[in-house]
This record gives structure tokens, C-alpha cells and sequence, in this order.
């Protein structure tokens, strides 16, 4: 039963990373408006596209780097702490800004990606 319920932890702090990263992208894209120019559409359609492929990419880096840090460091520092849902929170999220802030470098100032 352990096992079960560690599973469905990790599926749900992955869930919450691949929703950072589909954010990160929306923050990159910035938003799009809508028309009903078929121009216009098939434009929406494209940048939902690339929302979505990006940004499970780039949620994808940040749950497994969540992943492999909770399992190797946060796990025994937190076994007798109260809040440790809220520390891994604040993890995750600091782990989203810091491949988030890497991919904007990466893309826009080194011009690799």
C-alpha cells in the first residue's frame, strides 16, 4: 500500500510539472488573439500546438529533475518535518523558474534550441 500511494504522489507532482511547463511556454508565446479568419484560426491552431508539444517538453525536464532530487535528497531530509508537501511545492516550482530561466537563455540569447 506504501508503494501505491508514493505512485500516485509522483503522478500527481509530475501532473503539476507538466502544467508548469505548458505555462512556462504560455509565458514565452505570449497570448494569442482570436479571429474568424481562417488565416487567423489556423494561426490559433499551430500556436495551441506548439503550447502544448513545448510545453509537455519542458514539463517533462522539470518532473524529472523533481523526480530524481525528492528521491535522492528531499525524501530523507523531510521524513520528520511538518509541512513537507508545502517544501515540495516550493521545490517544484523553483526547479520550474530555474529550467524555465535556462531555456529562455538557451533559446533567445545562445541561440541553440
Amino acid at each position: 500500500m506504501k508503494t501505491i500511494k508514493q505512485i500516485v504522489a509522483y503522478v500527481l507532482w509530475i501532473a503539476i510539472a507538466l502544467l508548469l511547463g505548458i505555462c512556462h511556454m504560455f509565458i514565452v508565446l505570449g497570448p494569442r488573439e482570436t479571429g474568424t479568419d481562417f488565416l487567423q484560426v489556423i494561426d490559433m491552431v499551430i500556436y495551441n500546438y506548439a503550447l502544448v508539444h513545448v510545453g509537455l517538453y519542458v514539463g517533462a525536464i522539470i518532473a524529472l529533475v523533481f523526480v530524481l532530487v525528492d528521491a535522492i535528497y528531499l525524501k530523507r531530509k523531510l521524513k520528520n518535518n511538518n509541512k513537507p508537501t508545502l517544501i515540495r511545492l516550493i521545490v517544484l516550482v523553483s526547479l520550474a523558474i530555474i529550467i524555465g530561466i535556462a531555456h529562455y537563455i538557451l533559446e533567445k540569447v545562445i541561440d541553440v534550441i
